[in-house]
């Protein structure tokens, strides 16, 4: 694993995509103390106080695995931070807070109902299968004031009262997501995907959505292999719902 550190950048995701990821070794992170231009998902902002969070990308080729499937990266990578969290929680002896960790379909980690981190991967296809990854992360960790537009956030200081060392939270996720990465490249898939529909925000709880404009009671049931989010409504119908279609309401 090769670690390179910056100061400061626009975007990690961004710098790693005016690299040749062909040159670029396996598992490499690029990690900015400070963002200026942080992205998420749907090309939203991603607010971060510098030097206070942990906002880096790393760069994944795994080999063989489909187009059609891609969305497995997204699991090994909110399944990798989400045992990281449970982990450290657990080890403090926050039991109420580790298990209140949960992922909020696609790739958010939440805590109960606030946002304690952000991801956004970035597949680069080659002949029907995933050639490289860009895998941007963002995890709040000793922040404990948030811009007033942020929505619902939370970071570790706030949930627990204790400072944190950022290179040794990032040294232990990346070895938290590199070993969901290895458990996925010997042919766990199937396992991967029911450690993370069991972890999924509302799983199995009537919750309420926005779908498609309109206020909806529904149950969370399944999530397919290329991302579709399964529900059913009050009314017993099956939705399958598109990352645009469906906002969650807390």
């Amino acid at each position: 694993m090769i670690i390179n550190r910056f100061d400061t950048l626009q975007s990690t995701n961004k710098y790693c995509e005016l690299l040749d990821l062909s040159e670029v070794e396996e598992f490499t992170v690029f990690w900015a103390i400070e963002q200026t231009a942080g992205i998420g998902q749907r090309g939203n902002h991603w607010s971060s106080q510098p030097g206070k969070n942990l906002t880096f990308s790393i760069v994944l080729h795994p080999d063989g695995v489909p187009a059609a499937r891609q969305f497995v990266l997204t699991q090994v990578l909110s399944l990798g931070v989400a045992d990281y969290l449970k982990g450290v929680f657990r080890d403090e002896q926050h039991n109420d807070i580790a298990d209140a960790v949960r992922i909020k379909w696609p790739n958010d980690i939440y805590v109960g109902t606030s946002k304690i981190c952000g991801m956004l991967v970035e597949n680069r296809l080659s002949g029907g299968v995933i050639g490289s990854s860009i895998c941007g992360i963002g995890l709040n960790i000793n922040q404990t004031v948030f811009d007033d537009w942020v929505p619902n956030p939370v970071s570790m200081a706030q949930l627990t009262g204790n400072e944190y060392s950022i290179e040794d939270v990032l040294h232990r996720v990346l070895a938290a997501i590199e070993k969901r990465y290895r458990f996925l490249l010997g042919g766990n898939e199937e396992r991967l995907k029911a450690d993370y529909v069991s972890c999924l925000l509302n799983k199995g709880i009537t919750a309420r959505y926005s779908y498609m404009g309109k206020e909806i009671t529904a149950t969370i049931q399944d999530v397919s292999p290329q991302g579709y989010l399964f529900l059913k409504d009050s009314d017993d119908n099956e939705l399958v719902c598109e990352m645009k279609q469906i906002q969650f309401l807390f």
